[in-house]
Formats: C-alpha cells, structure tokens, sequence
C-alpha cells in the first residue's frame, strides 16, 4: 500500500534528528497526473486551500467582489488592519456588521499583529480571526440571495451546496466527506490530486473567466490573500503567473500560469516544512528564483544561533 514518504529532513549541528514525511502531486494541464510521491489518489481534507473554489462558488451566485476585496474572500489572513477594514467593507455591503460573523474569536495571526492588537487593549474578537473574510463575503452572498443568514455555515444552506459543486467541478472529482472546518463552515473532501487539478484549473484560467479573476485578484494583491509578511505572499510576489494557498495541517497547492497544478500535504501537520517541500517541488519542475531559493530551508536555533535546517530530502526529489 501506497504510504506517505519522507519530504524533508530535520537537521541539527550535521545530525539529522528526525523527518517530516507527507505526500506531492503535480498534475498536468489536462489534469493528469504528471509525478507524484505518498498518498494522491484517497481523500483528505484541503483544509484553507479549498478557499479559492469556496470563493468560486460565492461568485457564480452574485458575490460583486473584486481585486483585494476579492482575494480577501478566499483568504487565510493575518488579521493586519488593512485586513480588517476589508472585513467590514464587505460586511458594510451587506448592509451588515462584524456582529453577522460567525468565526470563532480569536486573535489576529500574525505575531507582530497580534502584539500590537493586545497592547492596544483588544482581546479575542470575530473579525480578525483569519477566515472572517471568507465568511464576510459567505454573508454578502446570502444577504444577495436571500438566504438565511443564520445558518450560512450549515452543509445543508444553499450556499454551501453550491460551493460544494463549486469544488467538484474544478477538481473534476465527487466530495467524499463533509467535516466542519477549524472557522466552523463546512470542509470538503478531495485527494491531493484533485485539489491539484483545481489549482491548475484557477491558474490556467483566462482573465475573463470567474476561476481567472480568483487568481489574478491573489496575484495582484498577495498581502490581502494571506498577510504582508507570509510566504505566501512572497511567493506570488516573485513568481510570474503562480497562484498559491496554503491551509492547516500541513497543506499547500500551487497554480502555475500553464495550467500545472502542485498540491502537498505533510502527514505531522507542521507548517515548517511546507514551504520547503513546495520549493524542492518546484525546483524539480525546473522553477527557480531568489525567494525560492530562500524557502528552500527552515532554519532551526540553538541558543541565539541557527545551528540547522528543516531541508528536503534530496532522495525525494531527484
């Protein structure tokens, strides 16, 4: 049976001292598979990377948004003020405020962010939880349909079905399971191959198209899809034509502007390696600049100096 491999290595003063082992899988334009490591072909949950087809489904039902507002839609975002003050452009559309969310409080989370919100005497709130502009543009779309806006995160509300059909039709594959995701909304199921395709889909797409105007709004405004200082960001920033969302437990899926799709998933769940393992993938497709270079390594401290890396096991990608 087909098991998660090793994807990256954890290494300290010259000692490898432990693996991150997971799954990769770039499909083709057309969809297919072109290599693959791990598990691609059983479900799992895409977790924040379903974001953009989330987005999708809200588009093909009226959702108005464009440009940052619109990335911000399917954004996992650090809760920066820019952020915020685009929640409550979207909420204000609706004629609506932070008090229709339905996030879970939190805190922003971005560190730096997150320290300055504390000390300006600010606690635990819905709107700057990092998928508060998912479900500001959720609600926006329910306000525009008339549908109940109390129960917009239920699997059984018309959006979220429609959402659902939003992710079968780009990832050319059937849910197989509906959870509840860590923001409360319904996550649904696909194999990594399928949120590939997906990615490859939205990346490949003409401009004109709803699938293109997802990926363009996170090409041009990075900051608002995830946060000034992410990888993310820095990613999209220094690579023409890629488009990228990362979500929990260790998932990430890139789209390349050829209609390639890239999609990972770290069995641990760490976040530290995922940047790591997606640039070892995209070196191996021949796709290098400085900031891939730069991701290329997790460095690891002892004391007040690196002494180590979090570094792709080469074996995987050769």
């Amino acid at each position: 049976m087909t098991e998660p491999v090793i994807l990256a290595d954890v290494v300290r003063s010259d000692f490898v001292e432990g693996h991150h082992r997971g799954s990769v899988v770039v499909t083709r334009p057309d969809g297919s598979v072109d290599w693959s490591v791990g598990i691609v072909g059983e479900p799992m949950f895409p977790r924040s990377s379903n974001k953009p087809m989330q987005a999708l489904g809200m588009l093909r039902n009226g959702l108005p948004l464009t440009d940052e507002l619109l990335a911000l839609a399917g954004a996992s975002h650090s809760g920066e003020q820019f952020h915020v003050d685009g929640v409550r452009k979207i909420l204000a559309t609706a004629g609506l405020d932070e008090s229709a969310l339905l996030t879970p409080v939190a805190y922003p989370l971005d560190d730096e962010t997150r320290d300055a919100w504390v000390k300006g005497g600010h606690g635990k709130e819905r709107v700057v939880m990092n998928c508060s502009g998912k479900h500001a543009a959720m609600l926006l779309t329910s306000k525009l349909n008339d549908w109940d806006l109390k129960t917009y995160r239920s699997p059984d509300h018309p959006l979220q079905k429609e959402i659902r059909t939003a992710i079968e039709d780009t990832a050319g594959e059937k849910v197989s399971y509906v959870a509840v995701d860590g923001c409360g909304a319904p996550i649904f199921a696909l194999t990594l191959s399928g949120l590939a395709r997906s990615f490859g889909l939205f990346a490949g797409a003409a401009p004109e198209t709803q699938e293109g105007r997802i990926a363009d709004a996170f090409r041009a405004h990075p900051e608002y899809a995830s946060g000034s200082t992410r990888d993310e960001a820095e990613l999209m920033r220094a690579t023409d034509g890629l488009f990228c969302k990362a979500g929990a437990e260790g998932v990430y899926a890139v789209g390349l502007a050829d209609g390639t799709g890239i999609a990972l998933k770290l069995e641990d769940g760490m976040p530290r390696a995922r940047k790591v393992v997606m640039a070892a993938t995209l070196q191996r497709l021949g796709i290098t600049n400085e900031t891939i270079e730069n991701h290329l390594h997790f460095d690891l401290t002892g004391g007040d100096n690196v002494v180590g890396q979090v570094r792709p096991h080469a074996p995987t990608f050769s």
